[in-house]
């Protein structure tokens, strides 16, 4: 099995950040959401992550949070690992929901950088809240580094610090510098402590300097193919990964940094899977914005006799 000593759980392998499905009227899909995960459960995912920045996790209610984890694990069974998404803006709060999130049915927590008082959170601020999280969440705690949405960029000392506490036992840099990575990487040898890649933009390379796996957002839409990737670099195609990676490059941009969480659910509709509307003030894609998409992935050798 996957599970670790007390404290510990094994990153290694793809975990797709999932959308949370929502009707027309915005509230939880939840019978769409069994759907896709019925679909997903057949591609050699590690796992998943549940309310990650794809979650739309800033958009829900505390009781929506906690039983969606209650529902995927329903759903998931317990055969696959369910990283929750427990991120608030204080320690107390946050240490609250990684409780009630583990209660619910995660193995573990991935919790943000807070960030609304930004110019408050020193390295010293963020090591403090880290660390009390660490000591209170009854499941090991998973860092994410976002800096795209949070605007600070957790540095290589505080990650190399916040590694030997027992209970956080990884990372998820979504930040893509390659060179920081390698770093942690190497500077956590003998902490148990793993290193994950936080897009597909840059899974390839990070592999290539110690990271385990991902949790990437084009998991939830091309997810067998990027396991395909992970296990052709595990048996030295060297030449084939590369190929692949490449064409994992132009879909994944468009549907993480330049249109976001309503293009990943639009391209997840291309998939077969239910991606339906965000919650407002997310606004939905345009019709050129949508055939852009489309064509993007067809241009890549995905999806190309979809008509969606």
């Amino acid at each position: 099995m996957w599970r670790l000593p007390k404290g510990r759980i094994n990153l290694t392998g793809i975990f797709p950040p999932i959308p949370t499905p929502f009707s027309a009227d915005e509230s939880v899909a939840f019978e769409k959401l069994a759907t896709n995960i019925e679909k997903w459960n057949k591609i050699p995912f590690a796992g998943y992550v549940v309310q990650g920045s794809n979650g739309e996790y800033p958009m829900l209610a505390p009781q929506e949070r906690v039983e969606i984890i209650s529902k995927v694990r329903e759903y998931v069974g317990q055969e696959k690992i369910i990283i929750a998404g427990s991120s608030c803006e204080s320690t107390r709060a946050t240490v609250k929901m990684s409780q009630k999130m583990a209660e619910a049915g995660a193995d573990a927590v991935l919790v943000l950088t807070p960030h609304y008082f930004k110019s408050s959170m020193t390295v010293s601020a963020m090591e403090k809240f880290f660390k009390t999280v660490g000591d209170e969440s009854p499941v090991p705690v998973v860092l994410y580094n976002m800096p795209a949405n949070t605007g600070i960029d957790m540095g290589p000392d505080l990650v190399v610090s916040l590694a030997h506490h027992p209970n956080i036992c990884g990372l998820k840099d979504s930040g893509g510098d390659v060179t920081k990575i390698a770093r942690i990487v190497k500077e956590t040898e003998g902490c148990d402590f793993q290193v994950v890649a936080g897009s597909a933009g840059f899974l390839l390379p990070s592999l290539v300097v110690g990271c385990v796996g991902g949790i990437l957002g084009l998991a939830n839409i091309l997810g067998q193919e990027i396991c395909h990737l992970l296990q052709l670099y595990h048996e030295g195609a060297k030449q084939e990964a590369l190929d692949l990676h490449q064409r994992f490059l132009i879909p994944n941009s468009l549907v993480t940094r330049e249109l976001g969480v309503p293009a990943m659910k639009k391209a997840c509709e291309f998939a077969g899977l239910y991606g339906g509307p965000c919650r407002t003030p997310l606004q939905p894609l345009s019709e050129k914005q949508i055939l852009i998409v489309k064509k993007a992935f067809q241009k890549s050798g995905f999806f190309v006799n979809c008509n969606d």
